[in-house]
């Protein structure tokens, strides 16, 4: 069983009736509701839980964590970032969403600004996939089609991608890289860019599909307990 942690600021839904008639229940749950399966288990948290709902006994639990966050980077303390970086390093996996390449987290794991131009105004998006033989692009198309989205668009301030799986087209002419795969000392990591909130996004079928794939191909294949540099005092032969 995978055991997920599904990170949602939880802000929007809350003060935005366009955004709470998509996601009644919030983010957090609609991504909950389609990935609980035999093999996956979710369990959620935002920011208005005591510590983000983020503890470091939390962590050591959780398998892969899903990050969506927005308008509340700064509210998310520096020491939950620094935690789920660190546990990232021992092997749990981390998914970021949408606008997650802002969060705390996901900056501290690239290293860079993860600056990108952007433009809401519901623009038409198709998401190539460029690599078919990746398990997190398994039973896709060629493309994703997206009827409504906010538009992400390059240059995107990410370090070069271990693997770029996908690339989003907008109707306006702008490309972007939406769909990229990084490893973090004993962590797989992948940035997935769609999912505004003012959008039914996450119903998407296709979306679904790529982040279900996601977190079973983030999901530890390795895991230590601490991050100590060892002295070896012999070498046995």
């Amino acid at each position: 069983m995978i055991r997920v942690l599904v990170w949602n600021e939880f802000i929007h839904e809350k003060k935005q009736e366009n955004v709470k008639a998509i996601y009644p229940n919030g983010i957090h749950n609609a991504i909950k509701d389609f990935l609980e399966c035999e093999d996956i288990s979710v369990k959620t948290a935002t920011l208005d839980d005591e510590h983000c709902g983020i503890t470091d006994e939390i962590l050591a639990e959780t398998d892969v964590l899903l990050w969506w966050g927005h308008m509340a980077h700064q509210k998310v303390p520096d020491d939950v970032a620094v935690s789920v970086q660190q546990a990232v390093l021992k092997g749990m996996g981390f998914i970021a969403l949408h606008s997650g390449h802002h969060s705390k987290p996901f900056k501290r794991l690239m290293g860079t600004t993860c600056n990108l131009s952007w433009r809401e105004n519901g623009d038409f998006e198709r998401v190539w996939v460029l690599d078919h033989a990746h398990p997190i692009t398994r039973d896709l198309g060629r493309y994703i089609e997206i009827e409504h989205e906010e538009m992400y668009g390059e240059p995107f301030g990410i370090p070069e991608p271990d693997k770029l799986l996908m690339i989003g087209w907008y109707e306006g002419g702008e490309v972007f890289r939406s769909g990229c795969v990084y490893h973090r000392g004993n962590g797989k990591i992948f940035y997935f860019q769609p999912g505004h909130e003012s959008y039914p996004t996450y119903y998407n079928k296709d979306v679904q599909k790529v982040i279900k794939n996601a977190v079973r191909w983030a999901a530890p294949s390795y895991r230590v307990d601490d991050l100590p540099c060892p002295m070896v005092t012999k070498i046995e032969k």
